[in-house]
């Protein structure tokens, strides 16, 4: 079969069951789009940004597991999408982002609309392709897939210069892939696995702490037989919720910098750490000389990068290989080594667990004659929509982690944020694309008004293809994380960070064609999230809440786990609050 180079990849995404591709089109990629324009097989969902080409099929990827397609052109084309691939590559998303190029014969010559496609993407990657003959073009379509959906998932970047897309060749797929030094491993070592398992049986305070490899790795069946038969508590960082219910009685939470209290004293106080598909982030370890010092480590991950990755952190027991596989190998071993007498073991660690839980549980208050509290929304969106079983996605800052903290997820999948690079405009593109993927499901973005101004434009975007996302808008009129560093550690100086009351939302969905509600009093807040859930189409609710509230528990840069502010200290002055910390006994006390 002779095909052209457009058609030739139009062919090759047909074999790998790519049904959507989130594109924009360009000069060098109008033949593509056009071979696209005549068939009906795979559907183009254009959008306003390439910026928000990129996190639409990352927010199809994290909902659905497969990897999110995206083509843009060349030029600004690749440099608006830089962002996405780099939030990709740090949370280990696979999609596949199709760039084009200016023809092989002009790549160097600084042409119009030219840009070094492969080193501007080099450093945030899985891999990258430069197709120069149309020849190759199948095997390396196969080849990124393989690589972006093997191992530890990640962005892989395939540029396509224009007279590839254009040159004819005899098409091809290859039905294996055999790259040389490529090779992930997935079962464990089971001297390695053994040892797990002895140790787990002697620890009398183990924790598991579960990343977003084991979402990735579909393991959450396997994450909650280790728990339940081993009677241990449950840890996760803001990539992994989801993994394990958050209503289950092991499960403490989300640990780390806006953690739970009893998630971050358990981490610190344990003599087992058993960290699963994560990766020793700062924001979960805090100072990672102090990171859970009286702990033996067993670290599940399929990445050997990340295994002793931070120079602080002694690993005791390396296991390499994909966390679903090896967890089923491990709880093979435990089930039958492990007895009620070694769990009993564990009595005393969950009566100190549950002590932490009354001590200092996540909490607000709430009256009918203050400002709306952001937690509030948060609460009552989750509680209102919970028999929906809907897909949360956020944006970045105070709504993220008060989201991480009060939105109760059940289920894997459900969770789509930006972690590693922490990219404001993240949220509403990723809830439009997993709303793509499962268009008969709930899909809510949890924004603030300073990340949702980033990618609006999206609007027009839900609007054209019917796309129902229900966007939440934490409204405080700040960057709210910015101003609560700014109150907190440099005197209430806010530099920069006010964004004041622009734009009125509920206009901007109107003049989108989209429904804007708005909620100004507590007694609004249900009446505005039933409206919208009882909507056909997208919905942009603005809850104008209260300016000055501060994200809590919190770890300051630098500090250890068990070093917690959990509430603005009133007797202090602002400066004073930066040297308040949370004594093991929960008290707050000052350091310095």
């Amino acid at each position: 079969m002779i095909l052209n180079g457009s058609q030739i990849l139009i062919e090759a995404l047909k074999r790998e069951g790519v049904d959507v591709i989130f594109g924009l089109p360009g000069g060098v990629v109008l033949k593509i789009f056009d071979e696209l324009h005549q068939q009906s097989a795979i559907q183009v969902l254009l959008a306003r940004h390439e910026q928000g080409v990129g996190h639409m099929a990352e927010g199809y990827a994290k909902a659905t597991g497969k990897p999110g397609i995206a083509l843009v052109t060349s030029g600004p084309g690749m440099t608006n999408i830089v962002t996405p691939l780099a939030d990709a590559y740090m949370d280990s998303v696979p999609i596949i982002v199709f760039t084009g190029q200016v023809s092989t014969q002009l790549i160097g010559n600084d042409a119009f609309q030219e840009a070094d496609n492969l080193g501007i993407s080099r450093p945030c990657t899985k891999h990258n392709f430069l197709v120069r003959d149309v020849k190759d073009l199948s095997r390396t379509i196969r080849e990124a897939f393989h690589i972006a959906t093997t191992g530890r998932p990640g962005p892989v970047l395939v540029d396509i210069p224009k007279d590839v897309s254009m040159n004819t060749a005899e098409f091809e797929y290859p039905e294996e892939v055999n790259l040389r030094g490529y090779n992930p491993n997935r079962e464990g070592d089971k001297t390695q696995v053994t040892r797990a398992a002895e140790a787990i049986c002697q620890a009398k305070r183990p924790v598991i702490y579960v990343g977003g490899g084991a979402v990735f790795a579909n393991a959450a069946d396997e994450v909650k037989a280790l728990a339940e038969i081993g009677n241990i508590p449950v840890d996760m960082t803001l990539m992994g919720l989801g993994i394990f219910p958050a209503t289950h009685p092991l499960s403490l939470g989300m640990l780390g910098m806006h953690g739970s209290y009893t998630a971050n004293m358990a981490i610190h106080h344990a003599d087992l750490v058993i960290a699963v598909g994560s990766r020793f982030d700062d924001r979960v370890t805090g100072k990672t000389s102090e990171f859970c010092p009286k702990a033996k480590i067993i670290h599940i991950d399929i990445d050997p990068t990340s295994i002793r990755k931070v120079r602080d952190i002694e690993v005791h027991i390396p296991i390499l290989g994909d966390v679903k596989t090896v967890l089923t190998e491990l709880t093979q071993v435990l089930r039958v080594s492990i007895d009620g007498h070694k769990k009993n073991l564990r009595g005393p660690w969950w009566n100190q667990l549950r002590e932490w839980m009354v001590q200092h549980p996540l909490a607000y208050s709430q009256s009918d004659d203050e400002a709306i509290k952001p937690q509030y929304v948060i609460d009552r969106l989750c509680r209102l929509t919970t028999d929906n079983d809907p897909i949360v996605a956020t944006d970045v800052g105070q709504h993220q982690m008060w989201t991480a903290q009060y939105f109760k997820l059940e289920h894997p999948r459900r969770w789509l944020t930006s972690g590693g690079l922490g990219t404001m405009g993240f949220g509403f593109p990723a809830a439009l694309g997993a709303q793509r993927a499962y268009p008969d499901r709930l899909v809510l973005c949890i924004s603030g008004d300073g990340s949702f101004q980033m990618n609006l434009q999206e609007l027009a975007t839900a609007v054209l293809y019917k796309l129902p996302v229900k966007v939440a808008i934490i409204n405080n009129h700040y960057h709210g994380m910015v101003r609560q560093w700014q109150d907190l550690f440099y005197e209430g100086r806010y530099a920069s960070s006010h964004l004041f009351a622009i734009p009125d939302y509920v206009k901007l969905a109107e003049a989108y064609g989209a429904v804007g509600l708005r909620a100004t009093t507590p007694s609004d807040v249900d009446v505005v999230i039933q409206e919208a859930v009882d909507t056909d189409g997208p919905v942009l609710m603005d809850f104008e809440v209260s300016q000055s509230e501060n994200c809590y528990p919190m770890i300051p840069a630098g500090g250890a786990n068990h070093e917690m502010l959990l509430e603005d200290p009133p007797h202090l002055s602002q400066a004073a609050k930066s040297l308040v910390r949370v004594s093991d006994d929960g008290d707050s006390v000052l350091t310095a």
